[in-house]
Formats: structure tokens, sequence, C-alpha cells
């Protein structure tokens, strides 16, 4: 399918719209911009999702390991905006652009740090490489030695540094080199001491302008995420190509297209938990002349109408706020797929199947092979923390008409994305009261992290080497920036009862809807009324169940 998009020349800079100030969108925003270790995401980990993490190449190799902000920017761009990528699965609750943006700001942030950390490396380092090999190697081991569980492994840390620092004094004092080679020696090793001093400097300032917008997010402030590497200067630049991957993902985001992917549920909407089933014989209410034709989209057009209407209540006590209704076009995937591929050809505009063709769905696709029509309303409630869907579906086999509505919620992004940055500080004995503790004030960038820093920034400018050396995060297929890191709203009370209390009345407007079509067309309703009783009196004690996991 070619891209159906309009690409003007109009430059702008993109900037977090308001639309999308949610808590999920600020929560997994700010994890660009945090400094935590990058194994730490696998806390957010959910049952059907999980986040692997491509470990160094070897212990010499984690002095180029990423941390999580690093990482999870990087992921998160080449995943959505990457040349050839896979189809993205809808963010309900959320602004994916908006998340994507701050990558892209998060990233370019890093980039122009990364950038003065070269130039510093060029003349401090490489210039005097024999020294930087030798200060690298000595902080590579005091790494590996500090990070061990042995109580005594920061003792030895600090006294082989100590160690190398008095070699060094004696080495500048007398040096076994003359001449020239003699005071490049000397220059060798202190040179790197002085350009860790400078790296130290510009690693501090980056660090606190990131956790300054990373708290801001987290706060619920307006930071906008400004990126004007995004504005094209001319057609076919990166620029353009960039603008041109956001307008799709925001096109993506829009489409009617949704995969089942067996006991996980609708990918994106979250499992299936509740399921109820009206399916009785059509039989016409005057037995001298048979019922009026009638096709399934009848029935669902009456029911769209009925749900439009769940806002409306006869006393004034609040209910529904106004709800989403979609009709979906939904391809089976199965539970283990890693990709998925939606709908092309002259039916689909834009990745939205047109209304002539969901109809001709609804209408013949209901048994064997093909994709099928649901129709869905749709409620975000708790400031995007809770989705829920109702998906309703209607199918015509013989004399026999069957309504089944499903119920799938989508809870709360993880917790540890509303992680704010945690002040670096220790608790120390006192030196005369030494049973009392006081707190002592960490530098912001201690001295391995700007190492780190210095060391991974000449090799920001290949991605593909500096992933293979340090590793890398992988992102959970198929990829959606939501349903990856949501987690199961049973353990909510409040939105547990919001998702329970929505079955009821959505179930009885569906039945009646239903119902008030067939009588039109002439069919006895006794029967679907019967049974639309007993439904409605099951429904009372409604209960989240595993409704995609069969005994079977």
């Amino acid at each position: 399918m070619t891209d159906g998009f309009d690409f003007g020349l109009g430059a702008q800079v993109p900037l977090s719209g308001a639309a999308g100030q949610t808590e999920p969108t600020h929560w997994l925003a700010a994890a660009a911009y945090r400094d935590d270790e990058v194994d730490k995401i696998k806390e957010a980990d959910n049952d059907w999702h999980k986040t692997s993490v491509t470990p160094p190449r070897g212990p010499w190799a984690k002095i180029f390991r990423p941390n999580l902000g690093e990482a999870f920017s990087r992921a998160v761009i080449d995943r959505m905006l990457g040349a050839g990528r896979k189809p993205v699965i809808q963010s309900f609750g959320l602004e994916p652009q908006v998340v994507v943006e701050h990558c892209l700001a998060a990233h370019r942030i890093r980039r122009q740090r990364d950038m003065r950390l070269t130039a510093v490396m060029v003349v401090f380092g490489l210039l005097f490489l024999p020294g930087l090999l030798l200060w690298l190697a000595v902080f590579a081991l005091r790494s590996n030695l500090g990070r061990r569980e042995d109580k005594r492994a920061g003792l030895h840390a600090t006294l082989l540094l100590v160690a190398v620092g008095v070699l060094a004094v004696l080495f500048l004092i007398k040096t076994p080199f003359h001449g020239f080679w003699a005071w490049y020696a000397r220059a060798a090793v202190v040179a790197p001491v002085a350009g860790w001093y400078v790296a130290k400097q510009i690693c501090e300032r980056t660090a606190r302008d990131l956790r300054e917008r990373w708290s801001a997010l987290l706060s619920g402030g307006g930071v906008g995420a400004k990126i004007p590497e995004a504005v094209p200067g001319s057609p076919g630049d990166a620029a353009e190509q960039i603008r041109k991957e956001l307008a799709r993902l925001s096109a993506e985001q829009q489409s009617n297209s949704a995969f089942y992917a067996g006991p996980k549920g609708i990918l994106g909407m979250g499992t299936r938990w509740g399921s109820w089933h009206l399916a009785e014989e059509l039989v016409s209410a005057d037995p001298d002349k048979e019922f009026h034709p009638f096709r399934s989209w009848d029935v669902i057009t009456a029911i769209q109408g009925g749900l439009g209407l769940l806002e409306r209540t006869p006393i004034n006590t609040g209910g529904f706020t106004k709800p989403s209704i979609k009709h979906w076009v939904v391809t089976h995937v199965g539970e283990n797929a890693t990709e998925v591929s939606r709908p092309s050809g002259t039916d689909v505009e834009n990745y939205t199947v047109k209304t002539h063709a969901v109809q001709e769905i609804c209408n013949r696709q209901q048994f064997g092979s093909g994709d099928r029509h649901y129709l869905g309303v749709q409620w975000t409630l708790w400031d995007g923390q809770l989705v829920i869907t109702m998906m309703i579906t209607v199918t015509l086999l013989h004399n026999t008409l069957r309504i089944e509505v499903t119920g799938h919620a989508l809870g709360p992004v993880h917790g540890l994305f509303n992680q704010k940055p945690a002040a670096k500080e220790k608790q120390v004995a006192k030196a005369v009261k030494f049973w009392e503790t006081r707190t002592v004030k960490l530098p912001l960038v201690d001295a391995d992290e700007v190492v780190r820093l210095a060391a991974r920034a000449p090799l920001t400018w290949y991605p593909p080497l500096l992933h293979w050396l340090g590793g890398k995060i992988a992102l959970p297929e198929p990829f959606g920036l939501r349903h990856a890191w949501a987690q199961q709203p049973w353990r909510h009370r409040f939105m547990a009862d919001d998702a329970l209390r929505a079955a009821t009345p959505v179930l009885r407007v569906v039945h009646a809807a239903a119902l008030k079509t067939l009588e039109e067309n002439g069919v006895d309703v006794t029967k679907f009324g019967s049974r639309s009783s007993a439904l409605s009196g099951a429904v009372q004690d409604v209960g989240p169940k595993k409704a995609d996991l069969y005994d079977a």
C-alpha cells in the first residue's frame, strides 16, 4: 500500500500537543530522560509482553553499556521511525507521537553532549592514546570490582584507583623516557585526567537538564519536546523522512484495523475478561407471511445509534462520559505472532478500511476464513490510565441470529514509569556520634559515569557498533507503546468497578436496539426477549474471567 498522506512543505517545529497530555503519555515520555540502570525496565513486564535487554559483549565492554533513558529512546525511535519498520499497534489512552517526539528531544540533547565529549576525547584522549587506554582499563577494572557482591569490593576498587594514582605521580617524577618522549609520556598520563574534569562539567550540565525534564513531565508540567531536526529544509532530506514517519504513526493510531492474538486478547485493548451471547431462531411474528429480509449491518447500525445515547440519563447523576464508537476490522494473528500486517488495497486509505468494505465484511465474513467485523464502544478513563472497550458482533447463520458482547480492559501503565528522579545521596555515620547518621549529597554524575559517557560518545555516530558492544533494549512484538507495559486493572478497586459497571448498561442497550430492529422487520421477539431478560439478570453478578482461555 502506498502512503496516502499530504506532505506539504509548511515548516514548523513539532511540539508536544496539549491533546496528548495524559498520565500514560507523560510517564512513557519521561522514560526517555531517565538515568537508571537499563535492566530496570524488566520490572515493568506483564504476563504477556516481555522486554529483553541485550547484555554487553563481555566484562570489558560494560563501559559501553547504555542507561535506561539512552536505550529506551533509541529503541523507540528505531522501532517507530526506522526505515521499513513493521506496523505498530494502536496505543489507546495516550498519544504515541508525543512520546516519540520526547524520545527524539532526549536523543538530541544527548547527541549535543556527545559532540562535545567527542571533541574532548580527541583533544585529551586520541592525541594521547596510550594514557587514555591505560586509564580506561583502570576504570573498567575498578567498575567490575565495585559491582561484586563482596562487602570489601568497594574498598578494593578505591584502593586500586589510589594505587594507580600514586604510580602515576611517581611516573611523572621519574619517567624512563628522555627528550620528547619523556614529555609526551607525562602528557599522556595527565591529559586524560584533565579531559575527565572537562567532560564532568559537560555531563553534569546535561544530566541536570535531563532530570529537570524527567521531573517536570511526571509533575504534570507542560514541558515541550522541541525537535528542530524534524523541520524539513528541502524535499527528501532526513527531516522530511522523520516528519513523514510521524504522520504515518498518527495514521496508524487512527486505523480501524485490530488484531486478535488468542489469549492475549485484542492487541492494544487488553485481554477479554467477559463474554455474553444472545442466540435465538428467527421466526416470523405473523404465521401467514415471512418477516422482512434484513442483514447484520442493519442490526449493527441500530445498535450503534443506541450506544450513542449511553451518556444520556433521565436522572442527573453524572453517569457515562461520551464514548468513542467505532467499527473495527479484526484479524486473527495467533498468540505467538511476532508481527502483524495491516489490510491493504483499494478499500484501504491511510491504514483505515473504508466504510463500504467494513459493511461487506460485516454481512459476508461470518463463517470460515477472513477478517471479522466488530462494533466497539470505548471509554478512556482515569486520565488515560484505564481503557474500557466493549466489542459487539452480530452473525446470521441459517435461521439463527447471534449477538455477542465482549468486554476488554486495559489497565494503568506500570508504576515504574512514574518514579521521579531520586536525589543522589547516601547515609553515613557521624564522626563523633558514630551511632547516628547524616545525609551526604553525592555528585550528580560520578567518576565512573563520566568515563562511561566519554567512552561511548565517539561511537554514537555508528549505533550498530555501540549496540553490539554495550547492548540494547529489544522491545516486545507486536509492539505498541501502551499494551507493552500495561497492567491489569483488577488490583485497583475503583478501576475494576468502572470496568464491571459498564457491562450491564451496554448489554441492555445492545439488546434493546437489536430487538427493536427485529420487531420492525416482523420477527417474533418472544424468545429473544426471554433470553435477553435472563442475560440481563446474569450480568448483575458480572465478574472478570479469563474468557479467552478455553477448558478444552
